[in-house]
């Protein structure tokens, strides 16, 4: 049951990563960044704190797993 929660949660993860837009142009990986940081709002941040929640239920069922061994 663990692993598939571990394998669930990581597939979430993965997806709510890629779905998030704060990403940089090609330029900015060479410094030439022409935006400015904005806090986060609306589905940004909620898909955000769903992200931290995937993250969380899978580091703590990979835990669970290895101390019941």
């Amino acid at each position: 049951m663990l692993q598939i929660i571990a394998i669930v949660s990581a597939a979430l993860m993965i997806i709510m990563i890629l779905l998030q837009q704060r990403g940089a142009s090609l330029g900015a990986g060479f410094g030439s960044s022409g935006e400015l940081y904005t806090s986060r709002r609306g589905t940004d941040k909620s898909l955000f704190e769903a992200t931290i929640v995937a993250a969380v239920i899978f580091v703590a069922s990979i835990i669970i797993a290895l101390v019941r061994g």
